[in-house]
């Protein structure tokens, strides 16, 4: 339990922390230095992701990262364990990566900044005409060389294994015609939602699989066929992890 609170602490102190250096990428992005602010927020996100994993000192295992574009547009296509999924993202995908959020995240101090700093977007899907604004400007920044991370079953697993795919989670990606990375992760739920304790009696693990080129896919297979695509490469390699 000790444990557990000073990871709580320490991560509210590391968010603050590195918030004023995120202030600094925001105005290298405002006097046009986009080059420039992409490199320093990726220093920070990876500083402060690796930070947070060595203080709660769980084990990861990565693997796959050589499959990772290094320019252009891509979508992150990842399950969705637990809380600690961006973390890993964020420290392994050796790119500033945006996320659609859920639009009550936008009224979270700090946290609200840093969503917007990495390029992230709210989308309120009890809005269908606000969420097609949030999917149209999403597809902008993926075509403007953007990475995004999706989370196509819509929410956390907590547990229960790889969840359906939710209608229409790769159309972020098929418009915007970008490059697709299935992401498999494990071990995020038990590292602390299981018990709401601390946990790192096992490794946590990330791979990156192959790449799909959705421009690549015909035009009538962007949708149920490629989706079945993107989930079975990522229930095959949780079945071998």
């Amino acid at each position: 339990m000790i444990k557990t609170i000073l990871c709580c602490a320490f991560l509210v102190f590391d968010v603050l922390f590195v918030t004023p250096f995120g202030l600094i990428a925001a105005l290298l992005n405002l006097l046009g230095l986009r080059k420039a602010m992409e490199f320093f927020m990726l220093c920070i996100e990876v500083f402060w992701s690796r930070l947070l994993i060595r203080v709660v000192g769980c084990r990861v295992i990565v693997s796959g990262r050589e499959n990772i574009p290094r320019n252009g547009g891509v979508c992150f296509f990842s399950n969705h364990c637990g809380l600690f999924d961006i973390v890993l993202l964020l420290a392994y995908s050796g790119r500033v990566t945006g996320f659609i959020a859920k639009r009550e995240l936008a009224f979270i101090p700090v946290l609200n900044l840093w969503i917007c700093m990495l390029g992230g977007l709210y989308i309120d899907r009890k809005n269908p005409r606000s969420a097609l604004k949030t999917i149209s400007r999403g597809i902008e920044k993926i075509k403007n060389g953007s990475a995004m991370i999706i989370f196509p079953e819509g929410h956390r697993s907590r547990g229960q294994g790889l969840l359906p795919f939710r209608p229409g989670a790769l159309k972020l990606a098929t418009q915007a015609e970008a490059v697709i990375v299935p992401v498999a992760l494990t071990g995020t739920y038990e590292l602390f939602e299981k018990n709401y304790r601390v946990n790192t009696d096992n490794p946590l693990k990330i791979t990156f699989c192959k790449p799909v080129n959705t421009i690549d896919i015909p035009p009538a297979d962007r949708k149920q066929a490629l989706s079945d695509q993107i989930y079975t490469v990522i229930r095959e390699e949780l079945e071998r992890n």
